[in-house]
């Protein structure tokens, strides 16, 4: 199946591909990550804190991968740059799940409300619009190559969207509604997609991996 999605390119030209995705998602999410760390800070918004920190985490894992990528022909160093490209990718999801929990709830319990951040929206909204159509073709690669890390790694881009997502949800009712809490309640909902991610990950399994396999 994923040899069919790369027809008449060999094993070292998908790493290639795979290389470059993992190089615009290294710029992009420190492009994002910046930008919507900047906005959290002004408006004192914890999803879009929890948004930009996510965002490095992508670029840790992108670096990972990158790794990955750079043994894909030798076979015994590929799968062990596999598994430590997995655990780098489920500690920092874990890790960012029980951040976000421990400051929502400490920001709901003492009424801690966020100011409007419209250039949190802008980024957000532009995450919505470029994270499936990077997701998709980071997939495409993992199945070309049996990499379960490409797999996650690609997971972990549609956790980008779903949460930029429901920090946007949260923004646009704070700015239309004036609903104080409603920051903190949108953070709160990306814990469990986080938690999970990071255990799947943890175990050596991505989230959204097919169960065919493709010979190396």
């Amino acid at each position: 199946m994923g040899t069919a999605i790369f027809s008449g390119m060999d094993r070292a030209a998908i790493a290639r591909r795979g290389r470059n995705l993992e190089y615009f998602t290294i710029a992009w999410a420190g492009l994002e990550a910046a930008v919507a760390l900047v906005a959290a800070i002004r408006s004192n918004s914890l999803s879009l804190a929890g948004f930009g920190i996510d965002s490095l985490i992508e670029v840790v894992s992108g670096a990972a991968l990158l790794w990955r990528m750079s043994h894909e022909m030798d076979h015994h160093r590929r799968h062990r740059a596999e598994h430590v490209s997995l655990r780098i990718a489920g500690v920092c999801l874990l890790a960012l799940g029980v951040y976000v929990l421990i400051e929502a709830t400490f920001n709901l319990w003492r009424h801690r409300f966020s100011e409007t951040s419209w250039i949190g929206a802008g980024v957000t909204a532009a995450a919505l619009i470029f994270m499936p159509l990077l997701s998709r073709a980071k997939r495409k690669v993992g199945l070309a190559l049996n990499s379960t890390a490409m797999m996650t790694d690609a997971k972990q881009t549609d956790f980008c969207t779903y949460q930029a997502a429901i920090v946007l949800f949260g923004l646009l009712v704070h700015a239309t509604f004036g609903i104080g809490w409603a920051d903190s309640a949108a953070a709160l909902l990306l814990v469990p997609l986080l938690m999970r991610a990071g255990t799947l990950s943890l175990a050596g399994r991505a989230c959204c991996a097919h169960h065919s396999h493709v010979p190396n």
